[in-house]
């Protein structure tokens, strides 16, 4: 079984209405194309936020239940018969957590996750605005095929990385903010954030798909330039389609999960995990 994936790119407005035109249209480009799973960016629907502690942008939340953005995109998932994971940012209760709803090609609502890793530094301040997640690492049988989402800083980690093929990933998909370092400008982590997922692909034998923006947001000592490079990589950690740095469009190719799993049986790190040895990774 094949499955056609997608990565979108854009540049992004602090206008809900205007971004959510802006990744629609992209989301139709792409369904046109032949993709079947379409990932937008994380937390589209505005500015990347986080760079400074405005406590005015906790207005930005919203609850999952009833929230305009994710209705719009569950009614275009099934209008075009494709999966979306949306990012947003969700207010539950008293509470705030950075999310993704994942919708199935019908626009049946496959459940939610919340971002588990928050980082915090210059430009990157989160913890001021979420909460770690409460979901776990979780998959979403879709239409097209088991997959697995987790939200930028999350792909950092290989065990993030390790839990979702073991619960039954075939792809994993990670929406994404990330761009240049405010108090560090010589420092370019583009190829690093690459490695990192690529290295995911290669030592799970997984798809991989990662969606960021492009643009320069901000100004003075909080601005970020966002480094877009967009990617899809296969179970050997191929790029299979990747976007330049400063492009807005469609990072699409197509993966073949049959092979994704002989790949995963032939290399045998399932086979040969020892897991009653890595008791100390979670001390």
């Amino acid at each position: 079984m094949n499955v056609t994936v997608a990565a979108l790119q854009t540049a992004l407005s602090d206008d809900v209405a205007q971004n959510v035109e802006r990744v629609t249209a992209l989301v139709r480009a792409a369904a046109g194309k032949g993709a079947q799973i379409i990932l937008p960016s994380e937390l589209f629907e505005g500015h990347y936020f986080c760079r400074t502690q405005d406590e005015a942008d906790f207005e930005r939340a919203r609850p999952a239940e009833k929230h305009p953005t994710l209705l719009h995109f569950q009614k275009l998932a099934a209008e075009l018969g494709v999966v979306i994971p949306v990012s947003f940012y969700e207010a539950a209760g008293p509470e705030h957590y950075n999310s993704i709803k994942v919708f199935d090609a019908d626009g049946t609502d496959l459940g939610l996750y919340r971002k588990s890793h928050i980082p915090d530094g210059p430009g990157y301040q989160e913890k001021f605005f979420f909460k770690p997640g409460n979901t776990g690492f979780k998959t979403f049988a879709t239409k097209f095929g088991t997959i697995g989402v987790a939200i930028c800083w999350d792909q950092w980690f290989p065990e993030a990385a390790r839990a979702m093929p073991l619960a039954g990933a075939d792809v994993l998909f990670y929406p994404t903010a990330i761009g240049s370092e405010p108090e560090e400008p010589d420092l370019d982590s583009r190829d690093s954030w690459q490695r990192a997922m690529i290295g995911h692909a290669v030592s799970n034998a997984v798809g991989v798909v990662a969606a960021n923006r492009v643009g320069k947001e901000g100004d003075r000592a909080s601005a970020i330039t966002f480094y877009g490079s967009s990617f899809v990589a296969n179970a050997r950690g191929d790029k299979i389609a990747e976007l330049g740095r400063e492009e807005n469009g469609i990072a699409m190719a197509t993966l073949d999960l049959a092979q994704i799993k002989r790949v995963r049986a032939s290399m045998g790190f399932f086979r040969d995990r020892r897991p009653s040895m890595y008791k100390g990774l979670a001390e």
